[in-house]
């Protein structure tokens, strides 16, 4: 196990912020966790898991032990007469094994085609795009208790998905006087070692977006001819003419959560602004636009330092310091806030970033 001391984790975070980890460990496997845990100094250490970094505003150093996940693998662990059950190490990268299952005939991750950052975040977060989220497609994972050492699997109830949320973003269980244990979290405690996927044998395309559709209408095509290369192609192209490339433009993709009202609510906001995009739920509710809210206040195109603001889609901050002169974290969250309380002082709806801030 090596341990590497004040590593810069400029080129580990897509937004480009520069700071550095005060120590960190490559985990390529369940060994490096284990060595980490058998260190009688390393053991007790806070520690915080970095996966692709795309997900991820830094305020500064890193003081707990870095985890950096790069365990890798792919391959089918198994099949039913419904599904491919493809098993695949956390550290690969999420859209090479969007392309790679494509390319193997195991059509069903086509809608979440360029979301950056790593499989073993994409549970973390429950990515989501154009219809279809990671819950969607999930089979089960393995991951290790940070304190225990012990390895432990869960299925998609035990995950506790939610919209870009689950069971690994809340805290443990906390006792709490009268009120008992509050619910089940692992942030902070697990760390994914491999994810398995459950990719329909008797695909259906995805078609429920906008964009999607008017794809499918330019080229004179009903849903039933709509392969899922097609649709791979259409959402590639759909992302890239929308959303800067991180590797050009730093950034950590859709910043806010897109917000979801009642019918009674959107009703109340069409009424003063009827061209608002929203899209009903299964639910009842009613999903509001997070870009085109910040849009309506004058946002796209704005700056607070050189934290700005997408000018083709304004759910989308930017890095707009150069290589020597980077955004701070600082600077983010400054523009952040601001969007903030441009859009609940019209709206009167408070925007969720979805990063993690550290």
């Amino acid at each position: 196990m090596l341990v590497e001391k004040q590593l810069a984790l400029q080129p580990y975070n897509t937004f480009g912020i520069a700071a550095k980890a005060q120590e960190l460990v490559r985990v390529r496997g369940l060994e490096d966790v284990q060595a980490v845990l058998a260190d009688p100094v390393l053991r007790s250490r806070p520690k915080f898991v970095l996966g692709g970094g795309s997900n991820l505003v830094l305020t500064g150093d890193v003081k707990p032990l870095v985890l950096k996940v790069e365990v890798a693998g792919r391959h089918l662990a198994s099949e039913t007469d419904r599904h491919w059950i493809v098993e695949v190490g956390a550290g690969e990268n999420w859209h090479d094994l969007v392309a790679w299952s494509l390319a193997q005939g195991w059509p069903g991750l086509e809608n979440m085609a360029l979301i950056p950052g790593s499989v073993g975040a994409s549970p973390v977060q429950n990515i989501g795009a154009y219809g279809v989220e990671l819950q969607d497609r999930f089979d089960s994972l393995d991951a290790i208790d940070l304190q225990t050492g012990q390895v432990f699997t869960l299925n998609a109830a035990q995950c506790a998905f939610g919209y870009r949320d689950s069971v690994f973003k809340h805290a443990p269980p906390l006792e709490s006087s009268g009120e008992g244990v509050r619910g089940m979290g692992l942030a902070g405690r697990a760390l994914i070692l491999r994810v398995r996927f459950a990719l329909p044998k008797r695909w259906k395309p995805v078609l429920g977006y906008a964009d999607l559709e008017r794809r499918m209408a330019q080229e004179g095509l009903s849903a039933a001819e709509v392969t899922p290369e097609r649709l791979f192609h259409w959402v590639c192209e759909i992302r890239r003419a929308k959303l800067p490339d991180p590797a050009v433009l730093g950034n950590a993709g859709s910043f806010f959560k897109n917000p979801t009202v009642s019918p009674e609510q959107c009703a109340d906001i069409i009424a003063r602004d009827p061209k608002v995009v929203h899209y009903p739920m299964p639910d009842g509710g009613i999903k509001l636009a997070a870009g085109w809210l910040i849009d309506a206040c004058g946002w796209k195109g704005k700056s607070v330092g050189r934290a700005g603001v997408y000018e083709k889609q304004a759910l989308v901050l930017v890095n707009r310091g150069g290589p020597n002169d980077p955004v701070t974290g600082g600077e983010v969250m400054t523009l952040a806030r601001a969007i903030q309380t441009s859009v609940y002082e019209r709206f009167g709806l408070r925007l969720e970033p979805e990063p993690v801030v550290l």
